[in-house]
């Protein structure tokens, strides 16, 4: 009887030294045998968010905290596949070498003119682009500095040469170009003057709180479809993005069931609400 409580003694001492020891305060996740500190995601939510945690809800900091926790899952995955040097934790530099890396071996293969063609097919009203002017403004301080470069304007004067020697913004070094722009683009006291105008036609002296402005529309152009062969290019880097997410989401998913990651919920100075609860560690 007394070996028995001597042999139950040894196991239940042997048991104990094998349950895991508590982890150290700082210690917010383990993957594998690496411990994963709150120091790390702290630099990872500053660079991320630009926020401390203090400034965000659980909800949010649990998201990005899933985030930090799946880009350390893709730096093991690049380096268990040879794409990168190493694994483990790692820094934003090495984070981001993995990701690449995996991105780069799983988006080898160009999308395929048919693809491209069907998605423009299905995506006609998003590459639908709306009317435009090509635009010059003069801004000047007060109105008899305006007045005076309609009057020069009225006897014929160059209005990009003009807007070099009297404007007082940025563009006056490129005599006053704004660009192509929508009505969307323009603060809505000047769309209806700007609009109004034909091109190379000089608008009325437009006061705002902080000068007075002259326009001149150079060119218009009509609200159109965007055909295909000019829309080409953006929708091949469409097809890329959503077949990277994709990617990215599936290797997630695999390293997530590949490697073993221990959520230390109690280290967290949040209430963690994330997708790892059920890997959280309570002791």
């Amino acid at each position: 009887m007394r070996a028995d409580r001597c042999l139950l003694g040894a196991a239940l001492l042997l048991a104990a030294c094998r349950q895991e020891q508590p982890p150290a305060p700082d210690v917010v996740a383990r993957i594998g045998e690496s411990e994963v500190r709150y120091s790390q995601f702290e630099g990872y939510l500053e660079r991320t968010a630009g926020e401390s945690e203090s400034a965000l809800a659980s909800d949010v900091l649990s998201q990005i905290f899933d985030q930090f926790l799946d880009e350390e899952l893709l730096v093991r995955l690049a380096g268990e596949r040879g794409l990168v040097g190493g694994s483990g934790s790692s820094g934003a530099a090495a984070r981001r070498q993995a990701i690449d890396a995996l991105l780069q071996a799983g988006l080898r293969e160009e999308p395929s003119a048919a693809e491209i063609a069907r998605y423009y097919e299905a995506h006609r009203a998003e590459l639908t682009r709306p009317e435009r002017v090509r635009l010059r403004q003069i801004l000047t301080e007060d109105r008899a500095t305006a007045e005076r470069a309609l009057r020069e304007l009225a006897g014929g004067a160059d209005f990009a040469e003009l807007a070099g020697r009297l404007s007082r913004d940025p563009s006056a070094s490129s005599g006053g170009y704004q660009g192509e722009l929508s009505r969307q683009d323009l603060p809505p006291a000047f769309v209806e003057v700007i609009f109004s105008l034909q091109p190379g036609e000089v608008s009325r002296i437009v006061p705002a709180d902080y000068g007075f402005h002259i326009f001149q529309v150079i060119s218009r152009s009509p609200a159109e479809v965007v055909p295909l062969d000019r829309a080409r290019g953006e929708i091949r880097e469409r097809l890329r993005e959503q077949r990277a997410d994709r990617l990215l989401a599936r290797w997630v998913e695999e390293a997530r069931r590949r490697y073993n990651v221990r959520i230390y919920e109690r280290n967290l100075p949040f209430e963690y609400r994330g997708s790892y609860r059920h890997a959280t560690n309570t002791s």
